[in-house]
């Protein structure tokens, strides 16, 4: 009877498990295991959310020519229902393809901002180039539960990949 009890009372930790599906890799040279959430696709951008034992990074491909980015562009993330705003800077290398990335470190204690990235909903980002153009990436509701489920199962399962 207490086995049917646990087994009843743990099953829906196996349903939200099963809602995990994310891309696993490992290197054949360095046989570092990696995760991907795949490519979300938003108005105007895609995103993928890849971890290493490292790190974390958020990949932003904005649609479009001539989008370049350096260590000085910027994003500026809006939450939805509040006026807090986070203000980012691209860590990746500089590129005019496009691409825009949030990296952070993969620790057993979740960074702040990755945190809130991945629990809140974003109701819009706004990416600032080289040349000072900005771009508007708006999520909509649909887009903010893809974002919040893949990303808070991402950083959940890049914590089993610390050495």
């Amino acid at each position: 009877m207490k086995y049917s009890c646990l087994a009843i009372l743990m099953f829906p930790l196996f349903l939200n498990a099963q809602d995990c599906k994310l891309n696993k890799a490992t290197d054949p040279f360095t046989k570092e295991t990696t995760l991907s959430t795949g490519f979300m696709f938003f108005s105007g951008a895609s995103l993928t959310i890849d971890a290493d034992s490292k790190e974390v990074d958020l990949l932003f491909s904005l649609e479009g020519a001539n989008r370049c980015f350096d260590n000085n562009s910027t994003a500026v993330v809006h939450f939805e229902g509040t006026k807090v705003k986070m203000n980012l800077r691209n860590a990746g290398t500089m590129n005019c393809e496009g691409l825009f990335h949030f990296i952070y470190k993969n620790s057993v204690n979740t960074t702040t901002q990755l945190q809130k990235l991945t629990t809140q909903r974003v109701s819009q980002i706004v990416f600032t180039d080289a040349n000072k153009k900005e771009t508007t990436v708006i999520l909509t509701g649909k887009d903010q539960e893809l974002l919040i489920s893949l990303g808070t199962c991402l950083v959940t399962e890049a914590k089993t990949l610390i050495r």
